[in-house]
Protein backbone atom coordinates (compact mmCIF):
# COMPACT_ATOMS: atom_id res chain seq x y z
CA UNK A 1 0.00 0.00 0.00
CA UNK A 2 1.05 3.34 -1.13
CA UNK A 3 1.43 6.72 0.78
CA UNK A 4 -1.49 8.18 -1.09
CA UNK A 5 -3.79 4.89 -0.48
CA UNK A 6 -3.05 5.57 3.39
CA UNK A 7 -3.60 9.04 2.56
CA UNK A 8 -7.23 8.25 1.67
CA UNK A 9 -7.79 5.55 4.13
CA UNK A 10 -6.89 8.16 6.66
CA UNK A 11 -9.31 10.64 5.15
CA UNK A 12 -12.22 8.15 4.76
CA UNK A 13 -12.12 7.65 8.32
CA UNK A 14 -11.78 11.27 8.71
CA UNK A 15 -14.92 11.73 6.77
CA UNK A 16 -16.95 9.05 8.75
CA UNK A 17 -15.91 10.47 12.30
CA UNK A 18 -17.14 14.21 11.03
CA UNK A 19 -20.41 12.90 9.57
CA UNK A 20 -21.58 10.59 12.28
CA UNK A 21 -20.77 13.59 14.97
CA UNK A 22 -22.32 16.03 12.25
CA UNK A 23 -25.65 14.24 12.10
CA UNK A 24 -25.84 13.21 15.56
CA UNK A 25 -25.13 17.17 16.57
CA UNK A 26 -27.83 17.78 13.60
CA UNK A 27 -30.43 15.30 15.26
CA UNK A 28 -29.97 16.68 18.82
CA UNK A 29 -30.91 20.57 17.40
CA UNK A 30 -34.22 19.33 15.67
CA UNK A 31 -36.96 17.05 15.58
CA UNK A 32 -36.44 15.21 12.48
CA UNK A 33 -35.93 12.04 14.35
CA UNK A 34 -39.31 12.57 16.05
CA UNK A 35 -42.20 10.54 14.36
CA UNK A 36 -42.56 11.17 11.13
CA UNK A 37 -44.08 9.41 8.09
CA UNK A 38 -41.43 6.95 7.61
CA UNK A 39 -42.02 5.45 10.86
CA UNK A 40 -45.04 3.62 9.12
CA UNK A 41 -42.77 2.57 6.38
CA UNK A 42 -39.22 1.35 8.46
CA UNK A 43 -39.43 -2.24 7.57
CA UNK A 44 -40.20 -1.16 3.79
CA UNK A 45 -37.31 1.38 3.77
CA UNK A 46 -35.22 -1.31 5.44
CA UNK A 47 -35.76 -4.03 3.04
CA UNK A 48 -35.16 -1.63 -0.11
CA UNK A 49 -31.76 -0.27 1.21
CA UNK A 50 -30.66 -3.93 2.03
CA UNK A 51 -31.51 -5.28 -1.48
CA UNK A 52 -30.58 -2.11 -3.37
CA UNK A 53 -27.18 -1.80 -1.19
CA UNK A 54 -26.36 -5.52 -2.16
CA UNK A 55 -26.61 -4.76 -5.82
CA UNK A 56 -24.85 -1.85 -5.50
CA UNK A 57 -21.89 -3.51 -4.18
CA UNK A 58 -22.00 -5.37 -7.10
CA UNK A 59 -22.00 -2.52 -9.50
CA UNK A 60 -25.46 -1.75 -10.49
CA UNK A 61 -25.87 1.16 -8.44
CA UNK A 62 -28.38 2.01 -5.59
CA UNK A 63 -29.70 5.65 -6.13
CA UNK A 64 -32.21 4.84 -9.00
CA UNK A 65 -33.62 1.51 -7.59
CA UNK A 66 -34.54 3.09 -3.93
CA UNK A 67 -35.89 6.70 -5.39
CA UNK A 68 -37.80 4.22 -7.57
CA UNK A 69 -39.31 2.12 -4.42
CA UNK A 70 -39.54 5.46 -2.35
CA UNK A 71 -42.31 7.10 -5.32
CA UNK A 72 -43.97 4.23 -5.50
CA UNK A 73 -44.66 3.36 -2.14
CA UNK A 74 -44.75 6.98 -1.93
CA UNK A 75 -42.77 7.04 2.10
CA UNK A 76 -40.30 10.21 1.39
CA UNK A 77 -41.64 13.14 -0.15
CA UNK A 78 -40.57 14.16 -3.70
CA UNK A 79 -38.15 16.77 -2.44
CA UNK A 80 -36.32 15.16 0.28
CA UNK A 81 -35.18 11.87 -1.56
CA UNK A 82 -32.70 13.34 -2.83
CA UNK A 83 -31.19 14.58 -0.18
CA UNK A 84 -32.46 11.36 2.16
CA UNK A 85 -30.57 9.25 -0.71
CA UNK A 86 -26.74 10.69 -0.24
CA UNK A 87 -27.45 11.12 3.52
CA UNK A 88 -28.64 7.44 4.40
CA UNK A 89 -26.01 5.43 2.17
CA UNK A 90 -23.02 7.57 2.95
CA UNK A 91 -21.91 5.10 5.11
CA UNK A 92 -22.65 1.79 3.12
CA UNK A 93 -21.06 3.85 0.50
CA UNK A 94 -17.60 4.29 2.48
CA UNK A 95 -17.64 0.61 3.61
CA UNK A 96 -17.66 0.20 0.12
CA UNK A 97 -14.61 2.48 -0.94
CA UNK A 98 -12.74 0.65 1.66
CA UNK A 99 -13.15 -2.51 0.31
CA UNK A 100 -12.71 -1.83 -3.54
CA UNK A 101 -10.05 0.70 -2.80
CA UNK A 102 -7.97 -1.89 -1.24
CA UNK A 103 -8.57 -4.56 -3.88
CA UNK A 104 -8.52 -3.29 -7.37
CA UNK A 105 -5.50 -1.44 -8.48
CA UNK A 106 -5.72 2.04 -10.02
CA UNK A 107 -3.21 5.13 -10.27
CA UNK A 108 -3.51 6.28 -6.63
CA UNK A 109 -3.02 9.84 -7.82
CA UNK A 110 -5.93 9.49 -10.30
CA UNK A 111 -7.50 8.24 -8.18
CA UNK A 112 -7.13 11.00 -5.00
CA UNK A 113 -7.65 13.79 -8.06
CA UNK A 114 -10.80 11.85 -9.37
CA UNK A 115 -12.33 11.89 -5.87
CA UNK A 116 -12.05 15.60 -5.42
CA UNK A 117 -13.48 16.82 -8.35
CA UNK A 118 -16.23 14.79 -7.99
CA UNK A 119 -16.50 16.10 -3.84
CA UNK A 120 -16.48 19.66 -5.55
CA UNK A 121 -19.12 19.06 -7.73
CA UNK A 122 -21.18 17.82 -5.49
CA UNK A 123 -20.85 20.43 -2.35
CA UNK A 124 -21.85 22.90 -5.23
CA UNK A 125 -25.05 20.69 -6.48
CA UNK A 126 -26.09 19.92 -2.96
CA UNK A 127 -25.96 23.94 -2.41
CA UNK A 128 -28.14 24.30 -5.41
CA UNK A 129 -30.89 21.57 -4.95
CA UNK A 130 -31.51 22.16 -1.20
CA UNK A 131 -33.30 25.57 -2.28
CA UNK A 132 -34.99 24.35 -5.61
CA UNK A 133 -38.76 23.79 -4.65
CA UNK A 134 -41.04 20.56 -4.28
CA UNK A 135 -41.72 20.76 -8.52
CA UNK A 136 -38.81 21.66 -10.00
CA UNK A 137 -36.64 18.39 -7.67
CA UNK A 138 -39.36 16.70 -9.05
CA UNK A 139 -38.78 17.56 -13.06
CA UNK A 140 -34.89 16.85 -11.99
CA UNK A 141 -35.12 13.60 -10.81
CA UNK A 142 -37.81 12.61 -13.23
CA UNK A 143 -35.40 14.02 -15.98
CA UNK A 144 -31.79 11.70 -13.62
CA UNK A 145 -34.02 9.00 -13.34
CA UNK A 146 -34.77 8.88 -17.13
CA UNK A 147 -31.16 9.27 -18.05
CA UNK A 148 -30.17 6.51 -15.31
CA UNK A 149 -32.49 4.26 -17.09
CA UNK A 150 -30.97 4.75 -21.07
CA UNK A 151 -27.92 3.60 -18.91
CA UNK A 152 -28.79 0.95 -17.64
CA UNK A 153 -30.01 0.09 -21.55
CA UNK A 154 -26.96 0.95 -23.11
CA UNK A 155 -25.26 -1.55 -20.43
CA UNK A 156 -28.09 -4.12 -21.21
CA UNK A 157 -27.44 -4.23 -24.73
CA UNK A 158 -23.76 -3.75 -24.70
CA UNK A 159 -23.79 -0.36 -26.51
CA UNK A 160 -20.87 2.01 -25.59
CA UNK A 161 -16.96 1.61 -25.00
CA UNK A 162 -15.67 -1.18 -24.13
CA UNK A 163 -12.39 -0.09 -22.61
CA UNK A 164 -9.05 -0.52 -22.64
CA UNK A 165 -6.18 -1.82 -20.48
CA UNK A 166 -4.77 1.75 -18.70
CA UNK A 167 -4.65 2.44 -15.04
CA UNK A 168 -3.91 6.04 -15.31
CA UNK A 169 -4.56 9.31 -17.35
CA UNK A 170 -2.38 12.02 -18.09
CA UNK A 171 -2.61 15.55 -19.46
CA UNK A 172 -6.01 16.23 -21.61
CA UNK A 173 -7.31 12.87 -21.09
CA UNK A 174 -6.50 13.48 -16.97
CA UNK A 175 -8.43 17.04 -17.64
CA UNK A 176 -11.26 15.50 -19.35
CA UNK A 177 -11.92 12.93 -16.41
CA UNK A 178 -11.89 15.38 -13.89
CA UNK A 179 -14.48 17.58 -15.70
CA UNK A 180 -16.54 14.70 -16.17
CA UNK A 181 -16.61 13.32 -12.45
CA UNK A 182 -16.88 17.03 -11.52
CA UNK A 183 -20.57 17.22 -13.13
CA UNK A 184 -20.83 13.41 -12.47
CA UNK A 185 -20.63 14.77 -8.13
CA UNK A 186 -23.14 17.70 -9.33
CA UNK A 187 -25.31 14.90 -10.49
CA UNK A 188 -25.74 12.82 -7.84
CA UNK A 189 -27.29 15.67 -5.72
CA UNK A 190 -30.41 14.85 -7.83
CA UNK A 191 -30.42 11.27 -7.09
CA UNK A 192 -28.96 10.11 -10.79
CA UNK A 193 -26.31 7.89 -9.18
CA UNK A 194 -22.88 7.95 -10.46
CA UNK A 195 -21.92 4.45 -10.96
CA UNK A 196 -23.18 3.87 -14.54
CA UNK A 197 -21.91 7.42 -16.09
CA UNK A 198 -18.65 6.91 -14.34
CA UNK A 199 -17.98 3.31 -15.76
CA UNK A 200 -18.83 5.46 -19.35
CA UNK A 201 -16.44 7.71 -18.35
CA UNK A 202 -13.70 5.88 -17.45
CA UNK A 203 -14.07 3.06 -20.14
CA UNK A 204 -14.39 6.32 -23.05
CA UNK A 205 -10.90 7.52 -21.48
CA UNK A 206 -9.11 4.16 -22.45
CA UNK A 207 -9.17 3.03 -18.67
CA UNK A 208 -9.72 -0.38 -17.51
CA UNK A 209 -13.50 -0.56 -16.52
CA UNK A 210 -12.70 -2.63 -13.85
CA UNK A 211 -10.58 0.57 -12.55
CA UNK A 212 -13.66 1.96 -12.23
CA UNK A 213 -14.77 0.59 -9.25
CA UNK A 214 -12.40 2.19 -7.04
CA UNK A 215 -12.93 5.94 -8.77
CA UNK A 216 -16.93 5.79 -8.87
CA UNK A 217 -17.16 4.46 -4.41
CA UNK A 218 -14.40 6.33 -3.61
CA UNK A 219 -16.08 9.54 -5.40
CA UNK A 220 -19.71 8.56 -3.57
CA UNK A 221 -17.70 7.95 -0.32
CA UNK A 222 -16.22 11.53 -0.27
CA UNK A 223 -18.83 13.28 -2.19
CA UNK A 224 -22.58 11.65 -0.14
CA UNK A 225 -21.34 12.90 3.38
CA UNK A 226 -20.56 16.39 2.12
CA UNK A 227 -23.21 16.51 0.15
CA UNK A 228 -25.58 14.54 2.31
CA UNK A 229 -24.48 17.32 4.92
CA UNK A 230 -25.79 20.22 3.08
CA UNK A 231 -29.05 18.19 2.43
CA UNK A 232 -29.30 18.24 6.43
CA UNK A 233 -28.84 21.63 7.42
CA UNK A 234 -31.52 22.48 5.33
CA UNK A 235 -33.56 20.47 6.26
CA UNK A 236 -33.83 18.65 3.19
CA UNK A 237 -34.28 14.59 3.95
CA UNK A 238 -35.89 12.38 5.95
CA UNK A 239 -33.47 11.30 9.03
CA UNK A 240 -35.98 8.45 9.86
CA UNK A 241 -35.52 6.88 6.65
CA UNK A 242 -31.86 7.65 6.41
CA UNK A 243 -30.87 6.21 9.55
CA UNK A 244 -32.55 2.83 8.70
CA UNK A 245 -30.96 2.77 5.10
CA UNK A 246 -27.45 3.51 7.22
CA UNK A 247 -28.36 0.53 9.59
CA UNK A 248 -30.01 -1.92 6.78
CA UNK A 249 -27.64 -1.17 4.05
CA UNK A 250 -24.16 -1.24 6.03
CA UNK A 251 -24.00 -5.29 7.18
CA UNK A 252 -25.52 -5.48 3.00
CA UNK A 253 -22.38 -4.39 1.71
CA UNK A 254 -20.16 -7.07 4.14
CA UNK A 255 -22.51 -9.78 2.68
CA UNK A 256 -21.94 -8.56 -0.84
CA UNK A 257 -18.42 -8.20 -0.75
CA UNK A 258 -17.06 -11.17 0.69
CA UNK A 259 -19.81 -13.74 0.22
CA UNK A 260 -21.08 -13.62 -3.47
CA UNK A 261 -18.59 -13.86 -5.85
CA UNK A 262 -20.27 -14.08 -8.87
CA UNK A 263 -24.29 -13.78 -9.87
CA UNK A 264 -26.21 -13.31 -12.71
CA UNK A 265 -27.37 -9.87 -12.98
CA UNK A 266 -28.95 -9.47 -16.30
CA UNK A 267 -32.10 -10.00 -14.70
CA UNK A 268 -31.79 -7.84 -11.95
CA UNK A 269 -30.87 -5.20 -14.32
CA UNK A 270 -34.56 -5.42 -16.49
CA UNK A 271 -36.38 -5.30 -13.44
CA UNK A 272 -34.30 -2.22 -11.84
CA UNK A 273 -34.84 -0.33 -15.61
CA UNK A 274 -38.59 -0.64 -15.44
CA UNK A 275 -39.09 0.23 -12.16
CA UNK A 276 -36.74 3.54 -12.84
CA UNK A 277 -38.85 3.89 -16.09
CA UNK A 278 -42.30 3.63 -13.96
CA UNK A 279 -40.66 5.87 -11.01
CA UNK A 280 -39.44 8.73 -13.50
CA UNK A 281 -42.48 8.79 -15.43
CA UNK A 282 -44.63 9.11 -11.78
CA UNK A 283 -42.12 11.75 -10.75
CA UNK A 284 -42.52 14.03 -13.94
CA UNK A 285 -46.40 13.11 -13.69
CA UNK A 286 -46.27 14.66 -10.08
CA UNK A 287 -44.51 17.99 -11.70
CA UNK A 288 -47.52 18.77 -14.07
CA UNK A 289 -50.17 18.02 -10.83
CA UNK A 290 -47.96 20.53 -8.98
CA UNK A 291 -48.09 23.39 -12.07
CA UNK A 292 -51.45 22.67 -12.42
CA UNK A 293 -52.40 22.73 -8.59
CA UNK A 294 -49.52 25.11 -7.29
CA UNK A 295 -49.52 24.78 -3.66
Amino acid sequence: MNNLQKFLFAALAFVTVWFIVTWTRLARRTRNLDASQADRHWVFHAVVAFVCTFFDTLGIGNFAPTASAFKFRRSVPDEQIPGTLNVGYAIPTIAQAFIYIAIVEVDALVLVLMIGASVVGAWMGAGLVARWSRRTVQLGMGGALLAAAVLMLLKQFNVGPAGGEALTLQGTWLMAGLAANFLLGALMTLGIGLYGPCLIVVSLLGMSPRAAFPIMMGSCAFLMPVGGMRFAREGRFDARAALTMTLSGLPSVLIAAYLVKEMPLEYVRWLVVVAVVYAAAMMLRSAWVERKNPE
